[in-house]
């Protein structure tokens, strides 16, 4: 992955690096079309003059060299002429055209498939790069961040780095040659003309500047817009089952019609600036043109230069209007496209990682037990607690049962385990060993986690029951399967353990998804299962079932089971009661009843005697 804290020229530089070949190859074939620009140049310069019947007779042979191209030329298409007519003579010029120009255009194709190597190649990485970040990114970061700008940052944010950035990074490698090769032959031609080019681009390049001044900025702004525009689209089609149920559709159209008129007219006003640049640097360049047209036939008059030589410098003078224009609108393109890097950035340097040591402990097993010491989290430096003091311990065996209230803490005091979050104070122990030294991803295989919302991809049902494991057996899975008692739905669905589910399983009733979670969790065959809510959001029937398939799973493990039903936890070997993330409570069943506390009065709640 691409070095964090880079600047965006250095980051492009450093994904640039990955495709040397292509890019040599583009540079190369650059070069070659350019050098075949460049010496269509001086070419024109014996057309016209057999044109116009200004062959001088050759005298003696002139040698070929780069201080004598017009001289050597003039001697070459006269001995064409004496040898020849000019008829034919005028043949052979234009079939050089059409020779250099075809190998012109040949190169220029070669160039733009090495470079369509390079633009994609880069798009991937960068893309690549962005959701390898996500997968770093603690659960915290989505917590507070909104999916839709995340989509929005992958997709039309690295896209826009692709038609804005590397779109003309071709013209960066071509122009330059072009530009310099005419210019040099200007040189040669006149000084006193070159200078009214030199004056074209510097005020181009001066006027163009000033417009697009705040291009980058309002391109941000842009960015930002559409992945507001892409957030409530992806709300809208989430939350579809209850704007329909509440009758708001005609009030998610309006804040949807909102956002977009914001978002067009900011666009509008950026491709006002931008789509300036090209006819504003043809008005500039039709009155260089004029005044150079003006002032050439002047010279030409005053035969201070030959009229063919003067059509010769126009045609090179041409060649450097387009490569200018081209930079133009790469300086307009190039802003906008470090608006979307910036934002694309923003993911790529994100420090917010659970960090792992460089030499991190093993740990393949679970053995003894859990302990919570003094442990404190806050979700942000300076905030409220979350969770304050917590000391526990839980054998390996036991069931570990956590109730309270919402927002007590409960949920956030499991995801500490598999480090989600990391503690702000205290320490967690596996086995005696504070779980911050082992290896993240062997310490979460020992787990097995089912949430209230289960989780599932739009994959086949074997593929969702493997998830943790790709490489179970059909076998394996079955066996998974039947004991979350989903066998036999899953062999009455059409093609079985191959039917792809729909879009989050919402095909699925809540407790057949739940049930397929437990066979995930039970796959991967995890000493430690953590079950948060998995029972809070299912009928009656659904929760028996599940109750039974959890009664299986649980058996033999280590279980931390978070519940607002108390009938789910009421034989576990150990309860909490989490008060604003404190334990003010804890024991089993029984003893808890007997002293009437808190525990008793959410048992008198649900009616549970």
């Amino acid at each position: 992955m691409v070095t964090q804290g880079q600047t965006p020229a250095r980051q492009l530089l450093f994904y640039l690096r990955r495709y040397k070949g292509p890019v040599l190859m583009n540079i190369l074939c650059n070069i070659l079309m350019a050098i075949s620009m460049v010496i269509s140049i001086p070419i024109i310069i014996p057309f016209f003059q057999i044109l116009f019947g200004r062959v001088k007779p050759s005298t003696a042979p002139v040698a070929f060299s780069v201080n004598n191209i017009q001289s050597w030329l003039e001697y070459v298409f006269g001995r064409l002429v004496e040898l020849y007519s000019q008829e034919t003579a005028l043949l052979l010029v234009c079939i050089t055209f059409v020779i250099i120009f075809f190998l012109k255009n040949l190169f220029r194709y070669l160039s733009l498939v090495f470079m369509a190597q390079v633009r994609n190649g880069i798009v991937r990485d960068v893309r690549n790069s962005v959701f390898e970040k996500y997968m770093q990114l603690p659960l915290a970061y989505f917590t507070r961040g909104k999916k839709g700008d995340l989509m929005s940052r992958i997709s039309t944010d690295v896209q826009e780095i692709e038609y804005s950035i590397l779109n003309v990074i071709e013209a960066i490698f071509k122009e330059p040659i072009v530009i310099i090769g005419s210019i040099t032959f200007m040189l040669f031609t006149s000084l006193r003309l070159t200078i009214f080019v030199f004056v074209l681009i510097l005020i181009t390049v001066f006027i163009v500047g000033r417009i697009s001044r705040n291009l980058k900025r309002q391109s941000k702004e842009a960015q930002s817009r559409l992945a507001d525009l892409v957030i409530h689209v992806e709300e809208s089609l989430n939350g579809m089952r209850i704007i329909q149920g509440f009758n708001a559709q005609q009030y998610q159209r309006n804040r949807f019609s909102v956002i977009n008129e914001r978002y067009k007219k900011l666009l509008t006003r950026i491709m006002y600036r931008r789509d300036l640049s090209s006819p504003l640097s043809e008005t500039l360049g039709i009155v260089i043109v004029s005044v150079l047209l003006w002032y050439g036939a002047h010279l030409v008059f005053t035969s201070e230069i030959k009229p063919e030589t003067f059509f010769a410098f126009l045609y090179a003078f041409f060649n450097v209007i387009a490569p200018s224009k081209s930079f133009s609108s790469a300086y307009y393109n190039i802003q906008k496209g470090l608006a979307a890097v910036e934002r694309v950035n923003e993911i790529i340097d994100n420090k917010e990682e659970i960090l792992q040591k460089s030499e991190p402990k093993q740990i393949q097993s679970f053995e003894k037990s859990i302990v919570f010491e003094n442990v404190g989290f806050q979700y942000n430096e300076g905030g409220d607690w979350v969770l304050k003091n917590i000391n526990l311990t839980v054998p390996k065996g036991q069931v570990l049962a956590v109730i309270g209230s919402s927002g007590s803490g409960k949920s956030t005091l499991a995801d500490l385990l598999p480090r989600f979050h990391d503690v702000t104070e205290g320490h967690i122990y596996f086995d005696g060993t504070d779980i911050r030294e082992f290896n993240i991803k062997q310490l979460r295989s020992l787990m097995g986690i089912v949430n209230q919302d289960p989780v599932l991809f739009h994959d086949t049902i074997f593929n969702n029951i493997a998830f943790g494991r790709p490489e179970a057996t059909m076998e394996e899975v079955i066996n998974v399967a039947t004991i979350a008692q989903m066998h036999d739905f899953i062999m009455g669905q059409p093609l079985g353990y191959n039917t792809v589910l729909g879009d989050r399983g919402s095909t699925l009733s809540g407790g057949e998804r739940q049930r397929l979670t437990l066979a995930r969790a039970l796959l991967v065959n995890p000493p430690i299962l953590i079950l948060d809510e998995a029972t809070a959001s299912l009928d009656s029937k659904s929760e028996r079932l599940v109750q039974e398939a959890l009664s299986k799973v649980m058996e033999g493990r280590t279980s931390i089971v978070i519940a607002h039903r108390l009938s789910t936890v009421q034989h576990a070997d150990q309860i909490i009661v989490l008060q604003d993330g404190k334990i003010v409570e804890s024991g089993d069943h029984a003893s808890l009843m007997q002293r009437q506390g808190e525990y008793y009065k959410f048992v008198g709640l649900q009616w549970l005697q």
